[in-house]
Parts: structure tokens; sequence; C-alpha cells
């Protein structure tokens, strides 16, 4: 990312709706993802405080750069994109149906805030600290969305920004559209504002296109995603956000892309392997340095990033000998063994319920090695096009042409009998904590698929070499 400049630059290098004397009173930062991005003056006061400069220490990637060293890009990038992409997006509906839609400066302020600040109260290493290590040591559900609203309230509380506060109403609804809170009745009016940044309704918005591109880009990947297209192409029908029927296939490539990155990158077989035992080292370190009490207090949890680790890692203490020896044994690439996977058969999707250690250790042989739970580590790994086992494509609408108000949803067989007929992967892993264990762990993980599906399910046997691995 470039430094803050406010240097005298020619209108035309600037989109058309921001003019020249905006241009002149504006900053803007470098992206190498949309070129320059003009921030305004409100959205800087925000920026230009310590728990929005936390994102700077938040790998968008979590720990995946240890597998794709690329991949160091940080949540701030990513949220000043979707910012950035939040303001054309609003912007061009202005353009196109601004008269018809009734969009003002407040309607544009709000947006371009709500993209700003969508990811403010993530937590480190990506999704692990919320979806793996919380749900242990908390009782209560949390989520970074709430946190974000939170944040959000504590940075205009403590910053003393002068704001409207229906704006920053709205602009917490906003973060939370995507989640599973239903909107209040006071935002029925002008619905289509909140498909823009965190999309519940059908999973299109602008924070999927800049992750996408950006991940891509980060991590070698060619992506042949476009989301300009889509973004010209759009168009409200009935308080909705339609698009050109023409563009189905760019559709299906947005959630197609996705699977790809869960699949190649996020849920790389060794990413898990040292997501798994971070978690492990965050649990362990837990109880003495009191990681998960951050979560309660907003004005503390801008402290939480993901330099815990390296607190962990050079702290003496006794107390974190567990956590700083697994830490260690990532350094030296000692990671945990991946023994095997399966994808769990279609038909078995529906009833699917997560294999445990527990599960693994429960189908060992008699004779040989015992093995303990705590040997054993399982990743079970859901990969879909964002609604389950569905096809995304059913949620969306589409018109027909700029001369027609109706819209309606594609149906699978008029799109395409090349497309999936299956739009959700669940696969599992097993993994062994201990070099010299593999082959046993590989041994009772091939009885486990005997007994529950009668087949070895998965694609090949384990490695002989691997087995006789030792320490």
């Amino acid at each position: 990312m470039g430094a803050y400049c406010n240097d005298n630059l020619h209108p035309s290098s600037m989109h058309a709706f921001v003019s020249s004397e905006d241009l002149r009173l504006s900053k803007h930062v470098h992206d190498n993802v949309h070129g320059n991005i003009y921030l305004d003056p409100l959205c800087l006061k925000f920026i230009d405080t310590q728990e929005f400069q936390r994102l700077r220490d938040l790998k968008q990637l979590g720990l995946a750069h240890l597998i794709y060293p690329g991949a160091v890009h940080s949540r701030f990038e990513h949220s000043l994109g979707v910012y950035w992409l939040a303001s054309e997006a609003v912007q061009k509906l202005k353009n196109y149906q601004g008269s018809e839609l009734g969009i003002d400066h407040f309607d544009i302020q709000t947006v371009k805030l709500a993209g700003l600040l969508h990811d403010v109260g993530h937590g480190p290493f990506s999704h692990l600290f919320e979806r793996e290590f919380l749900p242990r040591v908390l009782a209560d559900h949390w989520s970074h969305e709430e946190m974000s609203v939170k944040l959000v309230d504590c940075i205009v509380d403590e910053h003393h920004i002068e704001i409207d506060p229906e704006m920053i109403k709205k602009v917490k609804e906003m973060i939370l559209a995507s989640s599973n809170n239903s909107l209040p009745k006071g935002s029925r009016e002008k619905r289509f504002l909140y498909d823009i940044v965190a999309n519940g309704r059908n999973g299109i918005d602008v924070d999927k296109f800049d992750y996408i591109i950006r991940d891509c880009r980060a991590c070698g990947l060619g992506c042949n995603f476009h989301f300009q297209r889509l973004m010209e192409t759009m168009r409200v029908l009935g308080d909705e956000i339609c698009y050109r029927a023409k563009e189905y296939l760019t559709v299906h490539k947005l959630f197609a892309t996705r699977a790809d990155l869960h699949r190649t990158v996020y849920t790389h077989s060794k990413v898990k392997a040292i997501e798994l035992m971070v978690t492990d080292a965050l649990l362990k370190a837990n109880d003495y340095l009191e990681i998960s009490s951050y979560t309660q207090d907003p004005s503390e949890y801008w402290k939480l990033d993901d330099t815990i680790l390296k607190t962990i890692e050079t702290a003496p203490n006794q107390e974190l000998k567990e956590s700083r020896d697994l830490i260690l044994r990532i350094r030296s690439r000692n990671l945990y063994q991946f023994c095997n996977e399966y994808a769990v058969p279609k038909d078995r999707l529906e009833n699917f319920k997560d294999v445990t250690p527990q599960d693994i250790i429960c189908s060992q042989k008699n004779g040989g090695v015992i093995l303990k739970e705590e040997d054993v580590a399982v990743s079970n790994v859901r990969i879909d096009l964002t609604r389950g086992r569905h096809n995304p494509l059913e949620r969306i609408k589409f018109f027909k042409d700029y001369e027609s108000d109706d819209k309606f949803p594609i149906p699978d067989d008029r799109v395409s009998h090349l497309l999936p007929t299956s739009y959700q992967d669940m696969i599992v892993r097993v993994y062994s904590k201990k070099p010299e264990l593999v082959g046993a762990i590989s041994e009772a993980f091939e009885n486990f698929q005997l007994q529950t599906y009668g087949i070895k399910a998965q694609v090949h046997a384990t490695p002989e070499k691997k087995k006789q691995r030792r320490l």
C-alpha cells in the first residue's frame, strides 16, 4: 500500500463521479488491485485511529502465508478495497437510477463507511480465532460482525467523531446484513443498499469481489472472474439488486472461484495442519494470557492481533512452554502429519456429523500401538458455493434487458449441463500429532471408513514412506 498523498492529479485520472474540486481535497493511497483509492474526510477520521490501524497486523489469509509466501496482504488493504468498491457500486446505481431510487449523499456516505468498517472487529488468523479457538473457551456465541459493530461505537466515542447517529445506526445494520440477524423494520426502505457490502440475501457483494481478486493475486493464482461486468450491468428492481441474464455465467464464476480458493488455499492440507497447531497453542496459552477475555471489551480488543504468536514464542514463562514448543515446531516445519482424507459420499451429506478424534481411536484394531485422543487431530472441511447443498443462482434475480422490468431466477436446467449437479463438498482429514503414529492413525482411519460406509472412501492409501517416519 502506498502512503497517503494529496498530490494535484488531473481529474481525468479519477472516476467521473468525483469532481475536480473534490479530487484536490482528497487524500489517496495506491492499491495494487484497484489503483488509486480516494479517501473522503469522514472515512479518514475512522482510518486514523488505533482501532482501524490494528488491521495492518491481521493477515487477510491468516496462516496461509506459511504455504503461499505471497499471501501477506492485510485486512487493512482489504477494508480499503471494499470501501472503494462500495463507493463505486452505490455511485453507479445513483448514476443509472438515482432519481428513481432516491439515492442521496447520506446513502452514499453510509455505504462507504459500512464497506470500510465491515471487518474492523475481525479476529487474528483469519477465521481460525472465531471458528476454532473461541467456541472451545467461550460459552456464548461470538462473531466478528458483532464485534465490528461494538468497535464502531467505541471509535466514535473514544475519538469524538462527529457523525449523524442515524448514519452510524445504518452502518452497523449493513455490517450485520450477511449474518443471521434479520434487518430491523426501519431498514426496509432502500433495502437494496444493504446488499452492497455484506449481502445476506444472495451472497453477491463487494466484500467477495475484493477478497477473491486480492487473494488470487497474492497467491499467484489465475482468476477469470471479472466483477466489473456485474458492477456495470446491475440494476435495482423491486428494491433488490438484479443482474442481466446474459451474465449468469459471470455470477457462477464468482461462486466457483471462491470455492476454488477454499479448496486450493484456505483449506490446503498443510494450511489446516498449521491452523490445528496454532489452535492448540492458543488453547494451552489461554489460561495464562487470558486471550479470550479481550473479546469481552471493545476498548481492549483492538490490542489483539496476529502478533500474539510472537508474544508466546518469545515469552520465557514456564506456563507458556507447551504453546511455545508448538510454535517452534511450526518454525522448524515439524508439523502435524497429514495421514489421509476422504470426501463424504454425496448420499451421506445430509445427515453428516463431524468426525472427531474419538471416532478414529475407537476404530483401531486390537494390538499394536494404543492411540489416545490427544494423538489425533481431525479437520472437517466444508466447501460450497455459499448456500450449502443448494445452487446459489436460485436466490439471484436476473432481468432480460434494460427495457424490461421483469425479474426472474434462472433454474438449473436452463443454465448449462456442464455446471455441477452438487454444490457442496465435505472433506474429512485426519492428522497425527506425532510422526511415529502416522501408520497407526492411518490404519484406524481406514477402519473408520469401512465401519461407516462399508468402503475405503479415500482415494489412495497413505504412503508407506510417511508411515515409517520417525522423529
